[in-house]
Order: structure tokens, then sequence, then C-alpha cells
């Protein structure tokens, strides 16, 4: 397996998530990185209104906070380990691992880079 490239200017959509979950299929991830590590994402679409995420890369793995609105008006935020998984012929995926610190819950999730020439904004 090899090492992942840079996530900066990535765009990436949720494809599956545990129930209690608010990342869904319609959910879309800007990321950005820096050379040291840093990593950031402005996330949209389906339930969350807005949200921004903000940790730090280790080789392959991402340790981040998350905080969002959603679209009934609430506030919510938790934390997420995720792993870069790199395929030989296909786009990156983050295997996640999220759990709530603003409300009970935790759970597992998937979301997969798309080609940012081929999709349309949500």
């Amino acid at each position: 397996m090899r090492a992942a490239p840079s996530l900066d200017m990535r765009v990436f959509v949720g494809v599956a998530n545990d129930p209690g979950g608010d990342v869904g299929s319609e959910t879309r991830f800007e990321y950005h990185e820096e050379a040291d590590g840093v990593v950031w994402a402005r996330y949209q679409g389906g339930t969350v209104r807005l949200g921004h995420l903000v940790g730090r890369r280790d080789g392959d793995n991402l340790d981040f906070r998350y905080s969002h609105l959603t679209t009934s008006g609430t506030t919510a935020n938790g934390h997420c380990r995720s792993r870069i998984v790199v395929s030989d012929d296909g786009p990156l995926e983050l295997h996640e691992e999220w759990e709530w610190e603003s409300q009970p819950g935790t759970g597992t999730s998937l979301v997969r880079e798309i080609d940012e020439r081929t999709s349309t904004r949500g």
C-alpha cells in the first residue's frame, strides 16, 4: 500500500454512515492541508447547513474535531479519527470513527473523493 497524497484542495462526499450521524450522500467536504500536517475542511449538504473540521495528519491518519449547524438550527460537535485509504485505480477514501461530544453517540462513516470536473455543487 502506498502513502496517500496531500488532501489539499480535494473534495469528498459521504458514502456511508452509521445511524445517529449527520453526514449523508449530499454532504460535501472541501479539504485543505498544510505541509506540517495541519488539516481543515468546510462541509455542508443534506442535514448539515454549515460545518468545519480542524486537526492533524500523521502519515495516513487524521485526528480532528468537527462542529456544524444543522438545517433544523441545532449545533453539534465531536471528535473523529480517519484513515486515508489509497486504491490502485480509484479515488481516495476516508474510513472514519467518530464520536459526538455534544450528545450521546458513536459510529463509523466512509467519505470518498470526487472529481470536481465531473460533479456539480450541492
